[in-house]
């Protein structure tokens, strides 16, 4: 009995997995396909080009002559500009005429409130399905073995998609807020970019459609294909289905915002070549696609968190105090499981900047914008600060977490000097005579732990430390009962000291290596980290088969420093959403389009760091009034929380159940 409720951890944790892995698809995989339809693609287009030359010229017309035009991006195999046929028209030179102001706000502050307002109730909306469709998974999975936690997954899921539901009107009203803005605003930028992507938008409107009709089938059909099995199943594809439209929805939006900072498929000057392919695919589409995805999964999480988090706090009984406090750990189970990797994607998506334009990556880490970074590794160090408060605190309501409670002061403070090293700048805005006496704009002692050796050494340990944190909460009330015990808590002791000694003996190596050297070890270091997650994780929970308890978790005890951490790390990301979406825009400068359609409008200028930071406070303190007022209107059709409890009235979810 009690073996068989701890696999739902690891089913969990499987299907959070392969659900990450089915999104990730549309992005790693379009690399691989690129570079295999590359050739094929080019005689294609060759093909196409002679067909019409020959088709005009039955026609009496003669042999007209193509216009060839060479790729500001693609490359042959032999690093020569590919050429495509010319098959629109010139990026235009945009004039006063091509803008138009309101007089309570600068034009680009208008947009960049409507877009960023959009990106989070799009973000919500793609990351709530999976929650719904992972914990309908979980119900589905433990319905024999356990009837009552079953009920409460499927109510749990049910609700979460009620809110869904809601946020999702939000979001396709604020869409066309923001189209109309785009287009009253900057009506001559609209006009090329929708002449670019011309042969893609019947696609996102039937995408857009087909999102929609998934969405009311699986929601007004729950209760219907709720009792009988096989209908249940179906109901659970149809979640399926719904993430993987949503997935191409997200993909398809995020190639204007790729294309704009990194354009391809156009000539120099910006002409469209025939492949739109090239123009959706840019350099900058697979990583920001990851990185949103697991940027989504955060940040929805971290708003269900703070959601069941407020509910927890107001509650009038022990019964729903208990029923929130499990729901608070369902959000952050997720979230913490899609911050770890994040850091990650965020590396890469930086790695391709430089490669598309290494300027652009100066600009960005060591030019005006070096400081906006670091605000960022500010923001990121609340979130893993956060994420372990949560996780330390909530062992306190665990029997049998005395055994590793007292690790967590050490935890605490490897997280505290990974951080002040995390944070801290490689150089000095200073006045020259503090240049003068200081010898430069770096501190001669101080300025080692600004450069990326430390940096990337800092924020692995973070990683690392967070993931230990984890999964010693996972194993605090189970009684390891496996023969191969004392194998297993060695081979995940020597996999993370291993892991702390490659990392600190790359970080400490790096700065015996060039700059542009340097920069490489960072991959054998996030390679140790990511082996150090899924490896400790996979014994770890190896080691749960057939385990004892020692004693039912204490829903409804969560003390209250662990609750405020949600809404630490739920409003910390938000704003850091806001920040990197604020940096990735930015980086332009003057430019629509990167070096190809150049910003004419008075209000071509980039914000002070001040000015900035007002603009992303402001968008978060908006789009959480609009997210209570969501799960407002959301809960006037809600019920009460399920009456049938686990034993002793107490609803503990099957997998820490013992």
């Amino acid at each position: 009995m009690l073996g068989k409720k701890t696999r739902s951890i690891g089913t969990f944790a499987l299907g959070l997995v392969l659900a990450i892995a089915i999104y990730l698809i549309p992005g790693m995989t379009g690399i691989a396909d690129a570079k295999e339809a590359f050739a094929e693609q080019v005689f294609a287009e060759e093909a196409f080009a002679k067909e019409v030359l020959a088709e005009e010229a039955v026609e009496g017309e003669g042999e007209p002559e193509i216009e060839w035009g060479q790729d500001v991006f693609y490359k042959d195999w032999e690093g020569n500009p590919l050429k495509g046929p010319v098959s629109g028209y010139p990026a235009p030179e945009l004039g006063p005429e091509d803008y138009n102001n309101y007089e309570f706000a600068p034009s680009r502050i208008i947009l960049w409130v409507a877009n960023q307002q959009h990106l989070y109730f799009g973000s919500f909306v793609l990351a709530v399905p999976i929650f719904c469709m992972l914990i309908e998974f979980i119900g589905i999975r433990v319905r024999e073995e356990d009837p009552v936690m079953a009920e409460k997954y499927d109510r749990l899921a049910k609700d979460l998609m009620k809110v869904s539901l809601t946020a999702y009107s939000w979001t396709a009203i604020l869409g066309g807020i923001l189209l109309f803005t785009f287009i009253t605003l900057f009506p001559g930028f609209f006009k090329y970019m929708a002449g670019i992507f011309r042969p893609v938008m019947h696609v996102y409107a039937l995408m857009f459609l087909a999102e929609s009709g998934v969405l009311y089938v699986y929601y007004y059909g729950w209760d219907k294909m709720k009792d009988d099995t096989f209908l249940k199943w179906i109901h659970c594809s149809l979640s399926v289905l719904l993430n993987l439209i949503g997935t191409v929805l997200m993909y398809l939006a995020n190639s204007w915002a790729t294309f704009m900072q990194a354009p391809g498929g156009i000539d120099s000057e910006g002409r469209f070549l025939g492949n739109i392919w090239h123009v959706i695919h840019s350099t900058l589409w697979n990583p920001v696609g990851v990185h949103r995805i697991l940027g989504n999964i955060v940040f929805g999480g971290g708003i269900v968190g703070a959601y069941a988090a407020y509910h927890y706090l107001t509650a009038k009984n022990e019964e729903e105090r208990a029923h929130y406090d499990w729901v608070c750990y369902v959000a952050m189970f997720i979230c913490i499981f899609g911050l770890i990797p994040l850091p990650f994607a965020g590396y890469w998506l930086m790695k391709e900047v430089y490669a598309f334009r290494q300027q652009m990556g100066i600009t960005l880490m060591g030019g005006i914008m070096a400081w906006l970074f670091i605000i960022q590794a500010v923001m990121i160090g609340l979130l893993f600060f956060a994420a372990n408060s949560y996780l330390h605190n909530g062992m306190a309501r665990v029997k049998g977490s005395h055994r590793y409670m007292k690790y967590c002061k050490y935890m605490v403070l490897l997280l505290i000097c990974c951080f002040t090293m995390w944070m801290t700048p490689h150089t000095i805005v200073m006045t020259p005579a503090e240049l003068k006496a200081m010898g430069g704009a770096q501190h001669p002692i101080v300025g080692h732990f600004g450069v990326m050796s430390a940096k990337n050494t800092a924020v692995n340990l973070m990683i690392t430390t967070t993931v230990l944190c984890f999964l010693l909460y996972q194993r605090a009330n189970k009684k390891i009962t496996v023969p191969w015990a004392t194998v297993g808590n060695c081979w995940i002791a020597a996999i993370f000291v291993g892991a702390a000694a490659n990392i600190i003996f790359l970080g400490v190596y790096g700065y015996a290596l060039p700059a542009n050297q340097r920069v490489g070890l960072s991959v054998p270091q996030v390679t140790t980290t990511l082996t150090t997650l899924f490896a400790g994780t996979a014994i770890n929970i190896s080691m749960f088969k057939n385990s004892e308890s020692y004693g039912d978790i204490q829903w409804g005890t969560q003390s209250k420093v662990g609750t405020y951490a949600i809404f630490l790390l739920a409003i910390s990301f938000t704003w850091l959403m806001g920040l990197m979406g604020y940096i990735r825009s930015a980086v332009r400068l003057f430019w629509h389009v990167t070096e190809v359609v150049r910003d004419n409008s008075v209000d071509a200028y980039t914000l002070t760091i001040g000015e900035a930071g007002k603009m992303l406070t402001f968008n978060t303190l908006f789009v959480w009034t609009q997210f209570v007022v969501v799960f407002w209107v959301g809960s006037l059709t809600g019920k009460s929380p399920a009456k049938a409890a686990a034993p002793g009235a107490v609803p503990v979810p099957a997998q820490q159940q013992q």
